[in-house]
């Protein structure tokens, strides 16, 4: 399996050394000499609050130490990373078109014409998001083809986009319609140091390559 050391990203053959049961010895990285994944030992809490703090060795350990994509759940996992993904994101369309187009009086055919704009709003939205996303990585990263697979890439589009779960949150309580665009912006922020972690690249071409794709998302949506 290939496992990277969080600090540097090199790339590692075994993180730790297991004795007995409970009795394990984490192992080092042999460029940097740091300790490979000291996230092994840490309460899930510890690896969250990383996450949420944007640390690129959070997004290393959990990319490739924990969801590998030579494991046998990788697919399963990754069709239901990309149902819950779609489910938030109409979720989301729902409630940027819940103040302007719902109203008291509406006809069947009207929730139907609003449904179909959803629907069209998630997967024409996507599917430009996904297209730009890759172009943008080949002309600004300059990533060769074989350097990073397909599934590894959309794996970290999906598990960087956790900050959609916020939204979860407007089922119960009530916030201003911009709390929208602030989950949308750190969903951005995320999906950008994720694409510099999969791809060793420097940050400045990651934001822009992620900007342009959220972009060009963002004005098909308010297109249709």
């Amino acid at each position: 399996m290939e496992y990277r050391c969080v600090q540097c990203g090199f790339q590692v053959k075994t993180l730790f050394v297991q004795y007995s049961p409970g009795n394990i010895r984490l192992m080092k990285c042999e460029k940097c000499k740091a300790v490979a994944d000291e996230y092994i030992e840490c309460e899930l809490m510890i690896v969250l609050i990383d996450l949420i703090l944007h640390k690129p060795k959070a997004y290393r350990h959990l990319l490739y130490n924990v969801l590998n994509q030579q494991r046998t759940h990788f697919q399963g996992l990754l069709w239901k990373l990309l149902f819950g993904f779609l489910v938030l994101d109409a979720y989301r369309s729902l409630l940027v078109r819940h103040d302007e187009e719902w109203g008291m009086s509406m006809s069947i055919s009207s929730y139907f014409w609003i449904y179909r704009k959803i629907l069209v709003d998630v997967f024409l939205g996507n599917f430009m998001f996904l297209c730009c996303f890759l172009l943008a990585i080949r002309k600004l990263l300059k990533t060769s083809a074989q350097f990073f697979r397909l599934g590894k890439l959309w794996l970290a589009v999906l598990i960087s986009s956790y900050f959609k779960i916020l939204l979860v949150a407007m089922m119960v309580w009530e916030f201003p319609p911009s709390v929208i665009y602030i989950i949308d912006l750190l969903v951005l922020s995320s999906n950008t140091v994720a694409l510099k972690v999969i791809t060793e690249s420097d940050m400045n071409p990651c934001v822009g390559a992620c900007f342009i794709a959220h972009a060009v998302k963002f004005c098909t949506t308010q297109a249709f």
